[in-house]
C-alpha cells in the first residue's frame, strides 16, 4: 500500500462534493464526465486559515452543484504548508490545485511543482486578471492569477494604549521599543505583554514585521539591494536592535520561541498583547475566527526614523495554480474557474478577507463592512516592490540568524557580514547557472513605488 503523506495536528481536512458553477470564467479545455456518476476526486491545499470558513463555504457550494460529478477535498494547513508540499511531491501525492503567495510562488516553480495555465486562458481572462512578473508568470508563461492583495500593519490594541496614557501608535523604532515598555507596565494586573511576534517561525514573523519595517524606511524587506543587484543586511540592523532590545526588557509576550500565529492572535483577541505587525487578513480574523473582546485598530507600520522613504509591501498577484503532477488537470481547472469568478472574488473583499488586485473586481466590490478593516484600505505609503531573487543559501538562513541573536546576544555586525557573504556567494551560483537573473537598477527609487494603489 502505498504510504499516505502525514498531515499535522494543524491541518484540517474538509471534504464535500462539487461542479463548475456559472459565475466563473469558461474553461478552454473540458474532461468527459466520469462514467456512472463516479466522482472525480482532486485536492486544494492551501496554507491559509483567515479565511478558512469562506473557503469551506464555498467548496461546499461547488462540491454540491457542479454538474461534472467534482469533488474537491480542502486540506488547510500551519506554518507547515510549504514542507508537506514538498513531502507529497516526494511521495508522488501532491494537491491538484495549490495555494500559491508572493514569497512562495517562485520557489514552487522552480521545483516544478506547477503546471502553466496558458492552454485555459482565453483573451477575456488575459485582459481581465494583471500579468505580473516574476509573481504570476515566469518565462512567458503564467502560473497564477490574482485575487487580493495584503497590506501590512501595526495591529494594536486601544484599550492597552488608553491604560498606558499612549496617545498614537509608534511611528519610530524608538517609539515602539518604549511603547511595548509602557504596555507592559499597564497590563502587569492583567498578564499583558506590549509586543509580539510568531517566532515559532522567524521567517514568517519577520515577514510581517521586520520586512516592512524595512520596506517603509527604503531597504530591500528581505535584504536585497535593487539598485546593486547585492545583499546588503545592514538596513535590517536597527530594526532587530530594536526587537531584541523589547525583549531585553521583558515588554514581549513570554514563550514567543514557540508562538505560531494563530496563537497569537488568540492571545490578542483576550487583550494579552498590545501591539504586533501583520497583514490586512487580521479584519477578517478577529471578526470570524477569533472574535475580538477588545477594542483594536490598524495602523501604518512605524520606520526606522519616522521618515518615509520606501514603500509598504502590498503583496499579492496569485492566488491559486494547477499542480504539475496532476492527472486530472481539467477538473482542477474546472475548479479553479469557479474560484475565480466575479460573484467570489467580489465577496472575498466585502467579506474583509483581502483588498482585490483584479481592477474589475476592486471597482464592483463594496467596502468591506469588517471592523478595523479601514486601517488596512491602500494608503500613500503602500507599494509593490520588485520580486527578489530566490537562493539556495548554504547555512543558516538571515531569519533563522536574526532570531538567534535576539535570544543570545552577540556580534550583530558580524552576523550581518557572514550574511552578505553568504547570500552573494549564492546569489553569483544561482546567476552563473542561469536560475536567477539579477541586474543592478541604478534609478531604483523605493519612494515611487507608493501610493499606486491608494484611492
Amino acid at each position: 500500500m502505498k504510504q499516505r503523506v502525514l498531515f499535522t495536528s494543524l491541518s484540517l481536512v474538509l471534504a464535500g462534493s462539487m461542479a463548475a458553477c456559472s459565475n466563473g470564467p469558461a474553461a478552454s479545455g473540458t474532461g468527459s464526465k466520469p462514467a456512472g456518476g463516479e466522482k472525480t476526486k482532486i485536492s486544494y491545499w492551501t496554507g491559509d486559515r483567515h479565511d478558512s470558513e469562506y473557503i469551506k463555504e464555498i467548496v461546499d457550494k461547488f462540491n454540491a452543484t457542479n454538474q461534472d460529478n467534482i469533488q474537491v477535498e480542502l486540506v488547510i494547513k500551519g506554518d507547515d504548508f510549504d514542507q508537506a508540499l514538498d513531502l507529497s511531491f516526494q511521495t508522488n501525492e501532491p494537491p491538484d490545485v495549490i495555494r500559491v503567495k508572493e514569497n512562495t510562488i517562485q520557489t514552487f516553480y522552480k521545483k516544478g511543482f506547477l503546471a502553466p495555465i496558458d492552454e485555459f486562458l482565453n483573451d477575456d481572462m488575459k485582459k481581465k486578471f494583471p500579468e505580473m512578473a516574476n509573481l504570476n508568470t515566469f518565462e512567458g508563461k503564467r502560473y497564477s492569477l490574482p485575487n487580493y492583495g495584503t497590506t501590512m500593519r501595526l495591529i494594536y490594541n486601544k484599550e492597552l494604549f488608553a491604560k498606558a496614557g499612549i496617545q498614537s501608535p509608534p511611528t519610530t523604532l524608538a517609539e515602539l521599543v518604549e511603547d511595548a515598555k509602557k504596555l507592559t507596565q499597564a497590563g502587569k494586573a492583567t498578564g499583558a505583554y506590549g509586543f509580539a511576534q510568531n517566532f515559532k517561525n522567524p521567517g514568517s514573523a519577520f515577514g510581517r514585521s521586520s520586512r516592512v519595517i524595512a520596506e517603509v524606511s527604503g531597504f530591500g524587506g528581505f535584504g536585497y539591494d535593487f539598485k546593486t543587484a547585492k545583499y546588503d543586511f545592514t538596513g535590517m540592523k536597527p530594526i532587530i536592535e530594536a526587537f531584541k532590545q523589547i525583549k531585553d526588557d521583558g515588554s514581549m509576550l513570554p514563550g514567543v520561541e514557540s508562538l505560531d500565529i494563530d496563537p497569537l492572535r488568540a492571545q490578542f483577541a483576550e487583550g494579552k498583547i498590545g501591539m504586533y505587525l501583520s497583514f490586512s487578513a487580521e479584519a477578517g480574523v478577529y471578526q470570524s475566527q477569533f472574535p475580538a473582546k477588545i477594542d483594536w485598530a490598524a495602523a501604518p507600520v512605524p520606520s526606522i526614523d519616522g521618515k518615509f522613504n520606501g514603500a509598504s509591501g502590498f503583496l499579492g498577484g496569485q492566488w491559486l495554480a494547477l499542480s504539475a503532477k496532476t492527472a486530472k488537470k481539467d477538473a482542477a481547472w474546472k475548479f479553479m474557474q469557479y474560484m475565480y469568478g466575479d460573484t467570489i472574488l467580489q465577496q472575498y473583499q466585502e467579506k474583509g478577507f483581502g483588498i482585490s488586485m483584479v481592477p474589475s473586481v476592486s471597482a464592483a466590490a463594496k467596502k468591506p463592512e469588517v471592523k478595523g478593516i479601514d486601517g488596512f484600505l491602500p494608503n500613500k505609503y503602500d507599494g509593490v516592490w520588485p520580486v527578489t531573487p530566490s537562493v539556495a543559501v548554504q547555512g543558516m538562513k538571515s531569519d533563522d540568524a536574526f532570531f538567534k541573536y535576539m535570544l543570545s546576544g552577540g556580534d550583530l555586525d558580524a552576523v550581518i557580514k557572514d550574511l552578505n557573504t553568504r547570500y552573494n556567494a549564492a546569489l553569483e551560483a544561482a546567476v552563473a547557472k542561469g536560475d536567477v537573473k539579477a541586474a543592478p537598477m541604478p534609478d531604483f527609487n523605493p519612494a515611487n513605488l507608493a501610493g499606486k494603489y491608494a484611492k
